[in-house]
Parts: C-alpha cells; structure tokens; sequence
C-alpha cells in the first residue's frame, strides 16, 4: 500500500472509465463524476428504501453466470468513494478484476473460502482480523443509517486504544468511535479524486 494524498499529481490508471460520462465532463470540477454517476438511473429499478436494504442484504457464496451491468458497477465505486475518509485522505484504492486467470489465483490467496467448513478454526491473529473487519462494516452501516434518520455522524480512527478500553473497562481493542447526532448546519460534500484515479482495472 502506498500513501496517497488528493493533490497527487497521478495520471489516471489505464482501463477504467465509467460507461456513462456527462457530456460537459471536467476533471477540474470537484465530484462533477461522482454525483454523475450516482444519480444516473440503472437499467431495471432497485429499492431504495436504505432499511429495506440493510435488511435484505445476505453474504452470498454462489453466483449465476449472469454478467453485472458497467452500469451497476461503475455505481458501486462510486458509492464505495463517497465513505468516510480520515481527515479526507481518500488512502485507498480500487483493483477492479478482470482477468480470468488473476481472478483464480485471488481464489487460491483466499484459501478457496474453506472457512465455510472450518467452525472457525482460526488462529487468534485471524480472528483478530476478522473482528476488526466486522466492526469497521457494523459502523459504516451505522453511519448509513443515522444518515437516513436525518442525523449526522464523525467516525474516529485516531485514539489512545488503552485509554479507550480503560475507560469501558475491556479488554476488547476498539476499531474506531462514531460520534451520532443532529447537525448543526448542512455540509457539501468534500473534493473527491476522479474516478479514473481512484480504480485499477486488472487483466
């Protein structure tokens, strides 16, 4: 992982490009790609109702061969760049898979999902791992739904972890604090990186 500022000078990664661009499209605006993108409408409707969401939404294990609309996935990346970002970082990037043959060796660094079958099974770094996973997933959704409550929230990454779990008397390490609440006054949005920046498409 290598660190990453917005005011990178980074020339956009080869092979990705939305399917749908505004035909006035400039890199300069801020969130001009963005906010494009996520209010296009997709091809067939879909619930968007958050907490209908929430509720329906299921790991899934088994896929059929259908292919996922540009659209639907140009969308998901959007939506994955709007997050919550410390300090408006954006550190991360996107590898969108494409090949067929890195697809299989991801299967393969991913112990082919035998965990399934496993009773977890896992040594305590694992589950370490995974806890801080879980976590991070449970505040995000949280973040979602204060959002659609018409509330506003803070997530905090950057804390004394002892003094956290001295004060809760635990000996669970935090992975962050979410602060929830009414805003004060409606913020815009902060500068995103063009899409084109933040995805790698790998053949």
């Amino acid at each position: 992982m290598r660190d990453f500022h917005p005011d990178d000078d980074v020339a956009s990664p080869e092979g990705y490009a939305p399917q749908i661009t505004p035909e006035d499209f400039d890199p300069g605006i801020p969130n001009q790609m963005l906010d494009f993108i996520l209010r296009t409408e997709p091809a067939e409707v879909v619930d968007t109702d958050l907490f209908a969401v929430m509720k329906k939404r299921r790991s899934t294990r088994k896929f059929s061969d259908k292919l996922v609309e540009t659209i639907k996935i140009d969308k998901i990346i959007a939506a994955a760049d709007t997050a919550p970002t410390a300090g408006n970082f954006q550190g991360f990037e996107i590898f969108y898979i494409k090949s067929p043959e890195k697809k299989r060796l991801l299967v393969d660094a991913c112990n082919h999902q035998s965990y399934v079958d496993s009773k977890l099974n896992f040594p305590p770094y694992v589950l370490r791992k995974f806890a801080i996973q879980d976590a991070t997933l449970a505040a995000g959704y949280s973040q979602l739904a204060a959002q659609a409550l018409g509330l506003t929230s803070i997530w905090i990454g950057m804390f004394d972890e002892q003094k956290v779990m001295d004060i809760l008397q635990t000996d669970l390490v935090p992975s962050s604090i979410l602060c929830i609440g009414y805003p004060k006054q409606t913020k815009f949005p902060k500068p995103r990186r063009n899409l084109k920046d933040l995805v790698q498409v790998v053949w």
